[in-house]
């Protein structure tokens, strides 16, 4: 999967700007605060329809303007969609080759994507909801079961959670409801548990190898924490285990008015030497134990969706030392990946990376190719 070619129109500090990619490697040169990040949000919004930026306001639309538009060619193989979102303040429209898209699930997966920010050491030291955030993201990409049920799940959670306040404050409401929203729950759970279990699994097959590739150290692995304490992963034994949890808790949920137990409070950890990297790994350990996740997720991509994604870095090269800098990449530099990085400069990148690449300069918004 490539993109080839981007619009951005009313978008952050860009008023009308097309930018083509090349097929692998594209570098983004330029000073801090120029616009260089906003070609890869850009991209992400195209790809999710949503931003991957924290902190940041989400008024992407560029001040004087009502609406922003943004606009890409996506190549898969043979086939060539183009991919439209236009944002207001009102609402958010999506279209597909012209037509009109009404479910955002709809959309997902025309543009697979992983992206790499400075921002991402929150995956790490940020509350559990950065990390489930993060899984729920990249298998919505992959499975649109899982988007579905996801999406069914916080539908059937909301209600529980309206029910559960409703017996508290009135004993003669009926519980057969709480049974029925209960049941029903579950049944979307079962296929959250199992492909986040996947995933992670998935995940192990590579992580290690990357992060011994590029920092030259060993150790290094993923371990799922899901809120209930799951031994088997097939469909009944998860279904008993998540009836007895919350037969077993019914008081508890019930005084509390919201439902406690449940994937929505699933965690994950990065593990390192029998340790968690959080506690007990140097910053420049957990940066790039996060860098080992994202390659690892390349191959994911490729075996559940027969392609590879666009790999986005943003700023990179400052996360990195030189030796990493340059064995990364190494291994992004692969006929077969599409990657978009940007940086603010080319020191000590060994120059047979940067033969084949495209690169461009980036100042005020203005993007001219060299």
């Amino acid at each position: 999967m490539k993109i080839t070619k981007i619009n951005l129109v009313g978008f952050r500090n860009y008023l009308n700007t097309t930018i083509e990619f090349g097929n692998h490697m594209n570098i983004f040169v330029g000073d801090n605060a120029q616009g260089k990040t906003n070609i890869l949000e850009g991209i992400t919004i195209l790809a999710l329809t949503k931003s991957h930026r924290i902190g940041i306001s989400p008024n992407i639309i560029m001040f004087g303007k009502d609406k922003c538009k943004l606009s890409g060619i996506v190549k898969k193989e043979k086939i060539i969609s183009k991919l439209e979102i236009e944002i207001s303040d009102e609402n958010k429209k999506l279209k597909i080759n012209k037509t009109d898209i009404k479910k955002v699930a709809d959309y997902i997966s025309h543009l697979n994507i992983i992206i790499f920010t400075p921002d991402d050491l929150e995956i790490i030291k940020g509350s559990p909801n950065v990390r489930r955030n993060l899984l729920n993201i990249q298998l919505s990409q992959i499975s649109k079961d899982y988007l579905k049920y996801y999406n069914e799940y916080n539908k059937l959670l909301k209600t529980r959670n309206e029910y559960l306040k409703i017996l508290f404050n009135n004993s003669i409401a009926d519980a057969t409801y709480l049974d029925i929203v209960t049941d029903k729950l579950i049944e979307k759970a079962i296929l959250i548990y199992q492909k986040r279990k996947e995933y992670i699994e998935y995940i192990n097959l590579n992580i290690n190898k990357y992060y011994k590739e590029i920092g030259n150290d060993d150790g290094l692995s993923i371990k799922y924490i899901p809120n209930i304490n799951i031994e088997e992963y097939d469909s009944e034994s998860i279904r008993k285990k998540m009836k007895h949890t919350y037969k077993k808790n019914y008081l508890k949920e019930l005084n509390y008015g919201m439902t406690m137990y449940g994937p929505h409070r699933d965690d994950f950890y990065f593990e390192y030497s029998n340790n968690d990297l959080k506690y007990y790994g140097s910053q420049g350990q957990q940066k790039l134990a996060i860098l080992s996740f994202k390659l690892a997720e390349i191959p994911i991509f490729n075996e559940f969706c027969g392609t590879l994604p666009v790999l986005l870095l943003d700023d990179i090269f400052s996360e990195l030392d030189i030796k990493k800098r340059n064995k990364l990449l190494k291994i992004i530099n692969n006929d077969e990946i599409q990657s978009i990085i940007t940086t603010t400069d080319l020191k000590n990148i060994n120059k047979k990376y940067l033969e084949n690449a495209n690169i461009y300069n980036v100042s005020k918004g203005i993007i001219e190719r060299k």
